[in-house]
C-alpha cells in the first residue's frame, strides 16, 4: 500500500473533472441523508416537548386507571374500588373523572362535554387561572367554543343547563350555576373539542343526574370513566403499576403512554431508524453499482494507467477516493438541508401535537446526525471495493488494444 494508504490524490482531479466519476451518485445520497436528518430532527423535537412539557408537569409520577364499559374483564372505577386503589403503598392520590354534558341556559347554542380538573390535565390558561384544585361551584372553559366566546364571562357566576333523567328515555333539564375562573386555549383539545372542566364531585353529580341517580349511588354501582393516581416518586410508578393491575385494574403510567404518542412523532421515529437502513442499504448499492459503471465507462483511461506502472491497488483507491469524496459531500449537504428542514417544521409540528417546539428543540441529536454524515461515505466507499473488483481484474494491455 503506498503512502496515501485508501486515499490517491488523482481521487480529487478525476472526481471534480471526469463526469463518469462516483460524484454521480451524489444527488441520491444528499437526498437520502436529508430525509434521515429531517426525521431525527421531528422526532427529537416531538420527544423533547413531550418530556418539558407533559413529564415533568406531573406525568413521571402518575398512573391511569381505565374502566371500558361492558368488559368484565376490567375492573369497575366504583367508591369502593378507588378507595382500595388509595390503600396502595406508595399512592397519594386518586382522581377521578366523571363525564357528562354542560348545555347553554339562557344565550347561546353550545354543548360542552364536562370533565374533572385531574392532576394531570395541564390546560393552556390565557385568561383568568388554573387553580390547584376546583371549588364545587368553579368551572374553567375554552375562550371559545361552537360560536360562543366566554371571555367577557370570566370570573362572573353563569346559569348552565345540565340533564336529570327521569326514566330509560326520558329526562328534564336542571340549571346548575358555576363561576368561570379561567379560560385555556381552545386548541388545546387532549379530551376533545369544547370541554368544561370541573372539581370531581361536580362532574360526578353531572354524571349521576344524567344516569338518573344520586350522587353517591352512581359512584358506588356505575363508578369514573377513569382516573388518574399520583405516587410519592418516580421510582414507586412500576411498583404501584403492577399492584393495582394485579388487583384487576386496567393500570398504565402516564409517562409511558405519552411516549408512545401515535401519529407524526411515531411516523417520524419509524422513518428515522428506517432511514438508517436505508440509507446505509442504499449508500452500499449505489456504490456497487456506480463503481462497476465508472469503472466500466473508464476502462480504456484505467488501462493506460496500468501500462504506465499504476497497480490495481491504485486504482482502487482512486475510485475510494471518489466514493468518500461523494458520500462525504452528500452527508454534509444533506445533513444540513435535512436540519434546516427539521428546524422550519418547528412551527407546524407545535401545531398537530399542541405542544410548543422551538427551533432547537427540532435539531437532530448528535448520533444521528453523525449517521447521517457518515454512512453515505462508508456505504459507498464499501460497495465500491466490491464493485469494482471485476473491471480492474481485466488485462490492460488486451484493454488498450480493444480501445485503440
Amino acid at each position: 500500500m503506498s503512502r496515501w494508504g485508501l486515499w490517491s490524490p488523482w481521487s480529487v482531479h478525476t472526481w471534480t473533472r471526469d463526469r463518469r466519476s462516483l460524484r454521480r451518485a451524489l444527488p441520491t445520497l444528499t437526498v437520502l441523508a436529508a430525509l434521515l436528518t429531517m426525521s431525527a430532527g421531528v422526532a427529537a423535537g416531538a420527544a423533547r416537548a413531550v418530556e418539558r412539557d407533559v413529564l415533568s408537569s406531573g406525568g413521571l409520577t402518575q398512573i391511569e386507571l381505565s374502566s371500558f364499559e361492558g368488559d368484565t374483564s376490567v375492573r369497575p372505577l366504583t367508591t369502593s374500588a378507588l378507595r382500595e386503589a388509595a390503600r396502595v403503598p406508595g399512592v397519594r392520590q386518586v382522581a377521578a373523572d366523571y363525564s357528562a354534558v354542560l348545555y347553554a341556559e339562557g344565550s347561546g347554542t353550545y354543548d360542552l362535554t364536562t370533565h374533572t380538573l385531574t392532576p394531570g390535565d395541564e390546560l393552556p390558561v390565557v385568561k383568568g387561572e388554573l387553580p390547584a384544585r376546583l371549588g364545587p361551584d368553579e368551572v374553567v372553559l375554552p375562550a371559545v367554543a361552537q360560536g360562543t366566546d366566554f371571555t367577557s364571562l370570566l370570573g362572573r357566576s353563569v346559569a348552565f343547563g345540565c340533564t336529570r333523567a327521569t326514566g330509560a328515555a326520558s329526562g328534564t333539564s336542571a340549571v346548575l350555576r358555576l363561576r368561570i375562573v379561567g379560560l385555556y386555549d381552545p386548541s388545546w383539545q387532549a379530551d376533545g373539542p369544547g370541554v368544561a372542566y370541573l372539581s370531581q364531585d361536580t362532574a360526578a353529580l353531572l354524571a349521576a343526574a344524567r344516569a338518573g341517580q344520586s350522587s353517591g349511588a352512581f359512584q358506588a354501582r356505575e363508578g369514573a370513566q377513569s382516573a388518574v393516581v399520583v405516587v410519592g416518586h418516580q421510582r414507586q410508578v412500576a411498583a404501584v403499576t403492577k399492584s393495582l393491575q394485579n388487583k384487576g385494574f386496567s393500570a398504565a403510567a402516564v409517562s409511558d403512554r405519552v411516549r408512545d404518542l401515535p401519529g407524526l412523532f411515531g411516523a417520524a421515529d419509524l422513518a428515522m431508524r428506517v432511514g438508517v437502513l436505508v440509507l446505509a442499504l442504499g449508500a452500499l448499492a449505489l456504490g456497487a453499482v456506480r463503481a462497476a459503471d465508472s469503472a466500466r465507462a473508464r476502462i480504456g483511461q484505467f488501462a493506460i494507467l496500468r501500462i504506465l506502472g499504476s497497480g490495481r491497488p491504485e486504482l482502487r483507491r482512486i475510485l475510494l477516493g471518489e466514493a468518500v469524496l461523494s458520500g462525504g459531500v452528500a452527508g454534509v449537504v444533506g445533513a444540513v438541508a435535512g436540519t434546516v428542514a427539521s428546524a422550519a417544521l418547528a412551527g407546524p409540528l407545535s401545531d398537530v401535537l399542541g405542544l410548543p417546539i422551538s427551533v432547537t428543540d427540532a435539531l437532530p441529536g448528535p448520533t444521528w446526525a453523525a449517521a447521517a454524515l457518515l454512512l453515505p461515505a462508508a456505504g459507498l466507499a464499501v460497495g465500491t471495493l466490491f464493485g469494482s473488483r471485476e473491471a480492474l481484474r481485466l488485462d490492460p494491455y488486451l484493454t488498450a488494444r480493444a480501445h485503440s
